[in-house]
This record gives C-alpha cells, sequence and structure tokens, in this order.
C-alpha cells in the first residue's frame, strides 16, 4: 500500500519530532483521526496528551480531531473542567481548598458547559496555539502562531490573534464547497496517492472541478 504507515507512531524514524497522534496509548473522551500529527522539537511529540488541560472525564466533554491535521508545538487545549461559576458575586472557587469551604461546591449542572471541542480535517494549527472550551473548527481551516481561540473557525478560513480574528477564506465559496463535497480525507490510501500532485499544486483545485 503507498504512503507511509499509518499504524506507526513515528512514520518516519529519522524525524522523531513529529508523531502520528492517533498511535498513542488511548485515553478516555479523545478521538483523532489517522494521519494527523503533532511536532514538537522542545520535548517528545508522545507527550501531546500534556497539552489537553482541565479534562476530567467525568464532565463528558470530548476532544476529537480528524484526519490530516497538522498540529505545531505549545498547542493548548483548554477543556470544559477549567470553568468556574459565574453567577455569583465572586468566580473564585473556595470549594477546592476544603476546611469548610467545600459547602459550596458547585454542581456540574451549575458549571458553564460548552461541549465537545472538534477540529476538523486537513486542519493547521500553528505553534503556541491556544484553543478554548466548545469550539468547533471547520475542515481545511488555518489557525497563525500564538493564537487564542475564542469562537468558531469556518472551514478553510485563515485565523490569528488573541482574540483570534477572520482573516481571509483560502478560496472562493465555490471551491470551498467542492471541497467539502469531495471530503479528500476519506479516500482510500492509493486514491490519495494518485492524486498527490494534484493536492499540493497551485491548480489542482481547478484541475479537479474540471
Amino acid at each position: 500500500m503507498p504512503g507511509p504507515d499509518k499504524k506507526k507512531l513515528y512514520p518516519n524514524e529519522n524525524i522523531r519530532t513529529v508523531c502520528f497522534i492517533s498511535n498513542l496509548p488511548k485515553r478516555p473522551n479523545v478521538e483523532i483521526g489517522d494521519y494527523t500529527y503533532y511536532s514538537d522539537n522542545k520535548k517528545s511529540p508522545e507527550r501531546f496528551y500534556e497539552n489537553i488541560e482541565h479534562h476530567y472525564e467525568f464532565l463528558g466533554d470530548k476532544l476529537i480531531i480528524g484526519k490530516f491535521c497538522a498540529i505545531a508545538e505549545g498547542i493548548k487545549f483548554v477543556m470544559n473542567g477549567a470553568n468556574h461559576k459565574m453567577d455569583g458575586i465572586t468566580t473564585y472557587p473556595f470549594n477546592i481548598f476544603g476546611g469548610g469551604w467545600e459547602k459550596v461546591t458547585p454542581t456540574v449542572e451549575d458549571l458553564p458547559f460548552k461541549g465537545d471541542t472538534v477540529i476538523g480535517n486537513d486542519v493547521w494549527i500553528g505553534q503556541n496555539v491556544t484553543i478554548m472550551p466548545g469550539i468547533k473548527v471547520g475542515d481545511g481551516a488555518i489557525i497563525a502562531a500564538n493564537s487564542t481561540v475564542v469562537k468558531n473557525i469556518e472551514p478553510y478560513s485563515i485565523y490569528g490573534g488573541n482574540p483570534a480574528k477572520f482573516i481571509k477564506k483560502r478560496f472562493d465559496d465555490e471551491k470551498i464547497a467542492f471541497l467539502l463535497k469531495i471530503q479528500w480525507w476519506d479516500w482510500d490510501e492509493s486514491r490519495i496517492f494518485d492524486n498527490l500532485e494534484l493536492l499540493v499544486s497551485g491548480d489542482g483545485l481547478e484541475q479537479l472541478m474540471s
């Protein structure tokens, strides 16, 4: 079968700063698609899960990442466990310190819950990006380095900044609709191999649409 072995943690043994993170030991409430990689030049990419913060199984929120995503070092996924109760005078979490303060422990229902964090397919996330709870990032999107994502990102759009804001669409609406329809990331490996030149070419999209 053409292409790298999607079941290997390090698909290229000569580049051990990059790994296919779907091959890490499974973790509850985390789903990662084939060929999605994490790159980290400062520490082992095997420590990817350390970048998922405040993720408590009892809350039930999921981190879902699609196929063929490129994720750079410094990524932070802030999950729903980071949220504080916000409808009182103070947001201070007295209950976690004991000494009788636990009498005001909130229920799960009292806490803000933003739902699952979902990253689409073929998403490129630059260095030192923070993604807040419940964010949805569409297929083909790009998030610039050092961005903090606080709202959903549309497919095939580029966002950057703190807070991350829309910069531009990668393609016009007709081309985006076409890409979302063909979903190349779901093609079998042989078809992807046969179309590699088109997938990476500047005029490949026009050729596929013709």
